[in-house]
């Protein structure tokens, strides 16, 4: 492992965990992202930093618009821009900037007045119509030389200003344009975009896909199960490759690949130049498809099929696509609202990049999910859309991320160990769970103890809940979060009896360190006796017993040691 980088950001893998190391330290992201307008206006800012920090975000994502910082052509203006910054840096957060250059949830409505009034000189994609027409569609060209020439020579601007005026390192990340793909269409259908859809597949491409077929995403190869071996007919009979319909075939999903390879190029185009002149990491997003919905039934969320959801973004079936041919953009990220969480923080582990969720819902919901992204794939971070508009004291994050924040260290430590953590959640009962169920009971395996994870015990109805387990050592193990009960058995040949010798309620010390101390010993009823660890919500249901033998939720930290015993008493 290479020691601590003198630059303030910096991507460093460790094993099979990521590391966002900041000022040379590692760092973990909680993050909101403001409304899409919020940043332009150092004025309004000014009136959400201080509620912004009293939730215990450390990380703001706000956009730069390309409108903004060059009005007109070769001028740039990026007065705005510095005063966010400076105000950020003066409330101790950290900033994240996301790129509205030619793309914006798969349309063109950041560019420039003169971007957007020139179609000869940045003409737009085409969508089809059922009777053989095509539309105009509000997205400029990805197939057109001055569109990204004009977007990478701004991007280029913003990250040399950027290199110039954030001596501090405020800004640790920036996203490359967003959700980008075509909305509409399946593809672009313009004269351009069909003469290249008509000509062989490009070389590069095909040579990819063959030769890292047993790599690909199981989605991809879901798409296109016969693609190899076509790939290697076709070259065998005439040595060379047809269009993308006689290598693919004729479907929406060709159409999707089609358009995923032009978009990784331009954005690849628009990162490489930017990166060269300021060698920060560099990422973009992708709007998620979700079986069984249709088109507009959820911004920027949802969709059946490519089209339906921007075609030619970095989902799941083109996303090795993205990972090959735009390889200056360090990760790919979710946007995820209405999609099966863990499914898709799994899948945005492919080939074992670094998982980061720039946009998730901001209520408990999605607050309860950032446990698992955390905990099991641990994420460099997670971020709430739409932060700026709610108050602390309404906000579902503001519990979650002080605790987060007084407990980050010993998290981050334990990244570096990653079959020693695990993050899970508990809706509520009865929950309309829109985006995969969260289950009643998760077990969770680690060095000598099997555990059982359940909601908390209460005499009354069980409430939601969320947290992370750490193994500290094989027997003793750290319990954040409230709302679950944890129960152990021991993994050892002939074991007999599993019990908890010691249920510590432990708090912060301090934060910097992680270092604890112990609050109480939670060894009669809080344990059951020994029977199970139980971490309670802050309200709980009594259900008019006569005993309140539950505690409400106090640090939300506990320490437990367990122990095993062999049929002759021996302790295993």
């Amino acid at each position: 492992m290479e020691g601590p980088s003198t630059k303030t950001s910096q991507l460093r893998k460790v094993g099979a965990s990521w590391q966002l190391l900041v000022d040379g330290k590692p760092y973990l992201i909680l993050g909101a992202e403001l409304q899409n307008s919020s940043m332009s206006s150092a004025a309004y800012m000014d009136t959400v930093w201080e509620e912004i920090v009293k939730i215990g975000v450390n990380t703001v994502l706000g956009v730069v618009a390309w409108e903004d910082i060059e009005p007109k052509e070769g001028k740039f203006d990026f007065g705005e821009l510095d005063a966010v910054i400076f105000a950020a840096r003066k409330h101790k957060l950290r900033l994240i900037l996301t790129w509205f250059g030619s793309f914006k949830n798969g349309m063109s409505c950041y560019v420039p007045t003169w971007v957007k009034t020139d179609a000869l000189r940045f003409p737009r994609m085409r969508c089809g119509d059922p009777d053989g027409s095509t539309d105009v569609a509000n997205v400029i060209s990805i197939f057109n030389e001055e569109c990204v020439r004009a977007d990478a020579k701004a991007f280029t601007m913003l990250m040399e200003h950027l290199k110039q005026i954030d001596g501090q390192r405020t800004v640790i990340l920036v996203q490359v344009e967003n959700e980008v793909g075509l909305l509409g269409d399946s593809r672009d259908h313009s004269k351009m975009a069909d003469t290249l859809f008509h000509a062989p597949v490009p070389a590069e491409l095909s040579e990819f896909l063959v030769g890292d077929w047993d790599s690909m995403h199981a989605d991809l190869k879901c798409n296109f199960p016969s693609l190899t071996s076509n790939i290697t007919t076709q070259l065998a009979s005439t040595g060379r490759l047809g269009s993308w319909e006689a290598v693919f075939g004729a479907s929406v999903y060709t159409d999707e690949i089609f358009m995923s390879y032009y978009y990784a190029l331009y954005v690849e185009h628009v990162a490489a130049a930017g990166k060269k002149v300021y060698d920060i990491p560099l990422f973009t997003n992708a709007w998620l498809p979700k079986p069984g919905t249709s088109a507009g039934s959820n911004i920027a969320a949802g969709g059946n099929l490519p089209g339906d959801y921007p075609s030619g973004g970095p989902v799941s079936t083109v996303l090795d696509i993205w990972q090959k041919f735009a390889p200056t953009l360090d990760f790919f990220s979710p946007d995820i609202y209405t999609s099966d969480y863990l499914q898709i923080c799994n899948t945005y582990t492919h080939r074992g990049q670094a998982l980061f969720i720039p946009e998730q819902r901001r209520d408990e919901y999605g607050a309860r999910r950032a446990w698992a992204a955390i905990g099991t794939y641990r994420a460099l971070g997670v971020s709430p859309f739409g932060i700026d508009t709610l108050k602390a004291k309404d906000c579902a994050y503001t519990k979650h991320y002080h605790l987060l924040a007084s407990v980050s260290q010993i998290i981050l430590k334990a990244y570096m160990k990653p079959e020693s953590i695990f993050g899970f959640f508990f809706d509520e009962l009865n929950i309309e769970d829109t985006g995969g169920a969260a289950p009643s009971t998760i077990m969770k395996s680690f060095q000598d103890y099997a555990l059982t994870i359940s909601r908390a015990f209460v005499p009354g109805s069980s409430g939601p809940g969320a947290g992370i387990i750490i193994e500290l050592e094989n027997d003793r193990f750290l319990l954040i979060g409230c709302g679950f009960k944890v129960e152990y058995k021991s993994t050892r040949p002939g074991s007999v009896h599993t019990g908890i010798l010691r249920f510590l309620e432990k708090s912060v010390a301090d934060p910097a360190t992680g270092e604890l101390r112990t609050e109480r010993k939670l060894n009669g009823d809080e344990s059951r006796s020994g029977l199970w660890a139980n971490m309670p919500n802050e309200v709980l249901d009594y259900a008019g017993t006569v005993v309140p033998i539950c505690i409400p939720a106090r640090t939300m930290i506990a320490e437990v040691t367990v122990y095993s015993l062999s049929k002759d008493g021996v302790n295993l």
